[in-house]
């Protein structure tokens, strides 16, 4: 295996329906149109990649938690399955079990707390951190920028000061010590919060996906080649971005060899106990 990509959003008919009119704002915006590929496609393209690939549930819905479930059971050389909820909504925690009993989930994610309208450091949703740092679970962030409602006339709403680093996810991570966060995305304009809270506390990651590698701000390499080399996460957000394009940028920059193990593959397969 070469490596994991940590960050994939499954692209099947009922994950574009549950997107709504972000899937027509998202294609604009990214410039690449939303069209349906099959678990079963999107399984052969990394395996014939000889890498893994973790799919998220940004929508929350449970009958997508199930499609995930079902998909990684049917293609477990490839698939890491993390369960979506809705913090905000009854059955969040009744939910997050279910998953982990019947699909051994290794996450809950991706949360965004821009586009669900929520502080993950509320007291509120403590429950649910507890029952991650219970049965072992990472959970997956989406930190920065927006590209949900990106271009248009308020945004559609969300807001961009619920995806800070800090003092939301490091207070999360404060506050779990046995629970790992991840923080997707280098999190811009807040990159050095996040580089930051990555390094004072073990327990958070950061992944690197929805950023071509060419346009990572200067401090996130320097960091991600140093410092916090062990809890940096090779991710792409695909289909934002391939895993070709990203492994061929990350090629071409002046990465020391261990760090490029490290984050295209010997940390995750820690994190989520692959052997």
């Amino acid at each position: 295996m070469k490596a994991i990509d940590v960050h994939t959003h499954p692209q099947t008919e009922e994950f574009l329906a549950a997107m709504g009119r972000r899937r027509g704002q998202m294609g604009s915006h990214f410039g690449k149109e939303r069209t349906p590929i099959s678990f079963a496609a999107q399984a052969d393209m990394y395996r014939e990649r000889d890498m893994m690939a973790v799919i998220v549930n940004s929508a929350g819905l449970p009958s997508l938690n199930d499609a995930l479930g079902k998909a990684a059971s049917t293609h477990p050389d490839v698939f890491i399955p993390f369960c979506g909820i809705d913090p905000l909504k009854e059955g969040a925690i009744e939910e997050i079990r279910r998953c982990h009993g019947e699909y051994n989930v290794k996450g809950v994610g991706e949360l965004n707390p821009g586009r669900q309208h929520f502080h993950p450091n509320s007291p509120e949703f403590y429950p649910i951190w507890e029952v991650c740092q219970e049965l072992g679970l990472a959970v997956m962030f989406h930190g920065g920028f927006l590209g949900a409602g990106a271009g248009t006339p308020g945004g559609m709403g969300y807001k961009l000061e619920y995806a800070k680093p800090i003092p939301y996810l490091d207070d999360v991570a404060a506050d779990f010590p046995a629970m790992n966060v991840i923080a997707a995305h280098p999190a811009w304009p807040w990159h050095l919060d996040n580089l930051a809270a990555c390094w004072h506390k073990s327990n958070y990651y950061i992944d690197l996906s929805g950023w071509a590698p060419r346009y990572w701000p200067a401090e996130v390499v320097h960091y991600a080649n140093s410092i916090i080399t062990k809890r940096v996460l090779f991710g792409t957000d695909w289909p934002v971005l391939d895993t070709d394009r990203w492994t061929k940028e990350f090629t071409e920059m002046d990465f020391k060899e261990t760090s490029r193990q490290r984050i295209l593959l010997d940390n995750a397969r820690e994190l989520f106990g692959i052997g």
